[in-house]
């Protein structure tokens, strides 16, 4: 690990990107994009129990968006914070330590007796995913070989799958059998610190070699106040689409059951489609970025789907659906996008990038879910949808960001 720290300060003391000459080492991606897809397919299970834990403890829905804010929250304020530490001093083995952490919280989850317990089950989650998601970019971001946004989206497209999978589980496995059956996650958690182990040996054995062959090439950092538009229209961004996102991924099920009358079983399968189509877009987002652009992809993938957002709280269950896809898809194609053009804006900050995005996403998210579980008590889960049906015209700020040499 010491080994590493040279290359740290190279980084800080030059304004340079670092390109591999190796090739994209598709079995490193592919392992943390296996553990990322086995952290948020747990993660993905807690909202997708809601409606379970609500009819259990007969929680409002103020109170399963305080589960969510709690959740969220502190899987959001330590990632900025823990990438920038091992952006100076690297840890390799955080990786398997944090899933330990989400071992624990699951089983807290499994056996809470009362909404106390469930707020700390939900708070050693989020932890355990605080500590996972800054290192595993960084190690994806590594082995790229220079396909930053290929690896960024492969990387991310492990976690949607995960997000989609976990709704599905829980419809077939833990809503029939009850909370006790949260406890069968552990297998997938104790799956995930062999792989990370795994990934944190080779992150030490490759680390003398990977600095011996790196080239350095100029990049256009961006400075004072150009640096603090991109930053601020990039938080704006995240904004946007993960509050849309936040609305549909805790609160459609409710949706669906209310407004057309489903079955828990049913919305939940509604919901996994969903999930399923924002993977298939993080998925083609960052190849595409790598081709065309960074800010092409932002803004197609925002302009592109505010006319399907629109539409959909006025569609009938057909059209809801095929409406979800579409957005699903289109929205999410731009996540990888953001993440490395803020990377490209910061040069040497990999870490500290990465866990700021992850975290906003986090933080956004909780933030969202609170607010929008307290305006549908207020207001209606009906109305909560065709408020947030606004949010993806808040893209149309794509057109402040500054050009980087990728942009």
């Amino acid at each position: 690990m010491t080994s590493s720290m040279p290359l740290k300060d190279n980084v800080q003391e030059n304004s340079t990107a670092y390109i591999q000459p190796q090739g994209f080492i598709l079995k490193v991606v592919g392992a943390v994009a296996i553990a990322h897809l086995l952290n948020d397919l747990i993660q993905a299970i807690l909202p997708a129990i809601y409606p379970m834990l609500k009819d259990n403890f007969a929680l409002s829905f103020t109170q399963v968006g305080l589960i969510s804010l709690v959740y969220q929250i502190t899987a959001s304020l330590l990632q900025p914070w823990i990438g920038l530490y091992t952006d100076k001093h690297p840890k390799p083995y955080l990786l398997p330590m944090g899933m330990g952490v989400t071992l624990i919280g699951i089983v807290l989850l499994a056996f809470s007796p009362s909404f106390s317990m469930l707020l700390i089950a939900s708070a050693l989650i989020g932890v355990g995913s605080s500590t996972f998601h800054p290192e595993a970019s960084r190690v994806a971001r590594m082995a790229s070989g220079g396909r930053f946004g290929t690896a960024q989206s492969t990387f991310q497209v492990g976690g949607n799958t995960g997000t989609a999978i976990g709704p599905l589980l829980a419809a077939l496995l833990i809503v029939p059998f009850g909370q006790y059956a949260v406890v069968g996650l552990v297998l997938f958690a104790l799956l995930a610190i062999w792989i990370l182990t795994g990934v944190s040996r080779w992150t030490i054995r490759h680390s003398k070699q990977q600095l011996a062959s790196k080239v350095v090439i100029g990049q256009a950092k961006l400075h004072g106040r150009q640096l603090i538009i991109a930053l601020s229209t990039i938080s704006l961004l995240m904004f946007a689409k993960f509050t849309y996102i936040a609305s549909i991924s805790n609160y459609f099920t409710f949706y669906l059951i209310q407004k057309f009358q489903l079955s828990l079983q049913s919305a939940q399968l509604h919901l996994f489609v969903f999930l399923a189509a924002v993977a298939v877009g993080t998925f083609a987002g960052g190849p595409i970025g790598d081709k065309i652009g960074r800010k092409a992809v932002i803004w197609v993938s925002f302009v592109g789907m505010a006319p399907f957002a629109l539409i959909l709280p006025y569609a009938n269950l057909f059209w809801t659906t095929v409406l979800s896809i579409i957005v699903g898809v289109v929205l999410s194609s731009a996540f990888a996008a953001m993440v490395v053009y803020a990377q490209e804006a910061v040069p040497g900050r990999v870490g500290m990038i990465a866990g700021l995005m992850f975290g906003l996403m986090f933080g956004v998210s909780g933030i969202a879910a609170a607010g929008l579980g307290y305006l549908a008590d207020t207001h209606g889960i009906e109305w909560v949808f065709k408020l947030c049906a606004f949010l993806p015209l808040l893209g149309l700020v794509t057109f402040f960001l500054p050009k980087t040499r990728t942009a």
